[in-house]
């Protein structure tokens, strides 16, 4: 089977490296910018209505798969699929950002936490009834969770050359 992915547009962003990147979009209120490719503005269309988006994108500078990583928030390797590292068979990332508004082409949007020049795969809307769990745990991640003043910027270690 062959799976053939192409870009949608670009992701605009003020971070050109991987350190002090906010890790998360939840925990930023960075301002970013989609500029969507025109044969795709159509697709636009109600998007608008929606006050926040998923935006699929690559993570077009990672550093190669690594399958254990030691991943932001903690000091113990883990297995790759329990993390969010950018290192990944396929680096596809995604981040739930506030839509603040749609202006022909030019997405903007707050909770940017991705490089500037990420290639855009896709845009989804943001459902809380689909896409919330009131029943979900965070796993190993939790102790790191309800640390008071802890740190949600990244490091270099997952950036690629």
């Amino acid at each position: 089977m062959e799976i053939n992915i192409r870009p949608i547009g670009r992701i605009k962003t003020p971070f050109e490296s991987g350190k002090w990147i906010p890790i998360q979009s939840s925990k930023s209120d960075v301002l970013g910018e989609v500029i969507i490719k025109e044969e795709f503005i159509d697709g636009l269309d109600s998007l608008d209505l929606f006050s926040h988006v998923i935006l699929v994108y690559w993570f077009h500078r990672a550093s190669p798969l690594k399958l254990r990583v030691v991943p932001y928030l903690d000091k113990n390797e883990r297995g790759l699929f329990s993390t969010r590292s950018p290192s990944r068979p396929n680096p596809v990332g995604i981040s739930i950002v506030e839509l603040i508004k749609i202006e022909g082409n030019r997405i903007f949007f707050r909770g940017a936490d991705m490089l500037d020049g990420s290639p855009l795969i896709d845009i989804k809307p943001f459902v809380p009834e689909f896409d919330c769990r009131s029943d979900a745990n965070s796993g190993w991640l939790r102790e790191f969770l309800d640390k008071k003043g802890q740190s949600y910027l990244a490091d270099t270690r997952f950036q690629g050359e």
